[in-house]
């Protein structure tokens, strides 16, 4: 497959080319999964992608692997741990978010609702397929992402705005944004059938 085939944003980099071959735009079902990519969104606010995308093993490593359960429990000793730990973005505010997003979690779950289908119940519970063929028509906002956004901030969860929610949507194939002449449209448009 030729680099002009493929969506414009991942450019020749290695590993973003495989993040959008293999994940970007593919349908994640998984709680833990979707909890793990809405925290990295947040922690992107005002960064690029590829910046988290390449800290990614280390944010599971400082975060215990996303696990709700302990992220819950940190404390103002872990916040500073954190804030030291150079794998990371640190900024006390995006610390913090992750924390206050695994209390979100778990407070829907204690309301028995699963994060997946709280997520997907915005699409329908279905991917949205998109056929754009220039990557200035892709929408940055649309009235599922905003309406994502004012239900997890009703939640508890933080750096959480509609642009945020918009990227890990795509990002979790609850819309297939790949430009129609990318090979990976058609193969994100499969995965959803």
């Amino acid at each position: 497959m030729e680099n002009a085939e493929r969506c414009p944003w991942c450019g020749d980099d290695p590993l973003y080319v495989h993040y959008h071959d293999t994940v970007w735009g593919r349908p994640e079902y998984d709680d833990l999964a979707l909890f793990e990519k809405l925290c990295l969104d947040g922690q992107q606010a005002g960064l690029s992608w590829i910046t988290i995308l390449r800290k990614q093993h280390n944010y599971r490593a400082a975060y215990d692997d996303f696990n709700p359960e302990k992220i819950v429990r940190y404390d103002e000793a872990k916040v500073e741990e954190l804030l030291s730990d150079p794998g990371i973005i640190r900024n006390r505010l995006k610390v913090r978010s992750i924390i206050k997003n695994a209390r979100g979690y778990l407070d829907l779950r204690e309301q028995g609702i699963g994060f997946s289908d709280f997520l997907w119940s915005f699409v329908g519970d279905k991917p949205i397929q998109n056929h754009w063929r220039a990557f200035s028509e892709v929408p940055t906002t649309t009235a599922e992402s905003e309406a994502m956004s004012k239900a997890l901030k009703r939640s508890g969860f933080t750096f959480v705005g509609p642009t945020i929610v918009y990227a890990f949507m795509q990002a979790t194939g609850m819309v297939n944004d790949h430009l129609v002449q990318c090979p990976q449209h058609r193969e994100c448009y499969l995965l959803s059938q």
